[in-house]
């Protein structure tokens, strides 16, 4: 059976992702589900965000999607290690969940000339100790230096459409401040929340030329299409139309007017119940 990539967010910002996605790799399918009625998960507790993903993911399933990406920092930090380990073996083993921030890892490995790396987050991603974690496993014998700093206010703003404002400026200086200000020798920056690309021009006028900011779209594009040239069973199990559908879990219309800002194009939405 075909079916298409399943990505998942808890809202808006796996656009990004998808974005970068189908940008790369054009033909095949896609479903989006955000689940906007219960954002944001950034504050939410891990047995919160697990339950809520797995039902995601669930759902992609009974859609036909063989595949799913955890296109949420959040999600993948809390949920993605539980779901590949003891849920999938019940749900259907020949089935795939992935996530953004092992990709996202393997990439800053791959920039950082210091070995001092800055994360860029929400509070969930940034308590989960994820990215420092797998930073450890990757990356053990290069005695990486991690910096971590939540900006609870970015998604707020992204999603207010308050992007070139005064408060935007003001937030995003001072959190960078405070990630800087915790170790001076960072020479690379990700953006680990999917939200935070539409905040790039921001960010770079308060962060130092020579320190490299990071994106996941196109991180995980690039993975994703890595993974599915290794995998050649599950690539022929993604069905390649060009096609995308798009589901929320929140009002139809206000989806659809700020899914399109962050896709660069009109899209049509329907509503789905998780």
């Amino acid at each position: 059976m075909r079916g298409a990539i399943g990505v998942f967010d808890s809202g808006y910002g796996g656009l990004t992702v998808l974005k970068s996605i189908s940008e790369e790799m054009p033909d095949y399918d896609y479903i989006y589900l955000g689940d906007n009625a219960r954002t944001p998960y950034g504050t939410r507790s891990f047995d919160v965000v697990y339950s809520y993903t797995l039902q995601a993911v669930k759902k992609l399933f009974e859609m036909g999607c063989q595949l799913v990406i955890l296109a949420c920092n959040t999600a993948s930090a809390k949920a993605l290690r539980s779901i590949q380990q003891n849920d999938l073996p019940m749900i259907d083993s020949t089935k795939r969940v992935l996530g953004v921030i092992r990709p996202s890892v393997e990439e800053l490995g791959l920039l950082t000339q210091t070995g001092h790396v800055g994360i860029l987050g929400t509070k969930g991603t940034v308590l989960s100790d994820s990215y420092p974690l797998e930073i450890a496993k990757i990356h053990s014998n290069k005695g990486y230096y991690v910096c971590q700093q939540a900006c609870p206010m970015w998604v707020p703003i992204v999603e207010s459409d308050e992007i070139s404002t005064d408060g935007a400026d003001f937030f995003v200086h001072r959190d960078v401040n405070l990630l800087l200000d915790k170790d001076e020798d960072i020479d690379t920056i990700l953006l680990a929340c999917t939200h935070y690309p539409l905040l790039f021009d921001t960010i770079r006028k308060f962060v130092p030329q020579h320190i490299k900011i990071v994106e996941q779209g196109d991180i995980v594009a690039k993975s994703l299409r890595n993974y599915l040239d290794r995998h050649v069973t599950m690539d022929n199990r993604c069905k390649k139309s060009g096609r995308i559908e798009y589901y929320t879990t929140e009002t139809v219309d206000s989806f659809t007017s700020k899914a399109s800002l962050f896709m660069g194009k009109e899209i049509k939405a329907s509503h789905i119940n998780l």
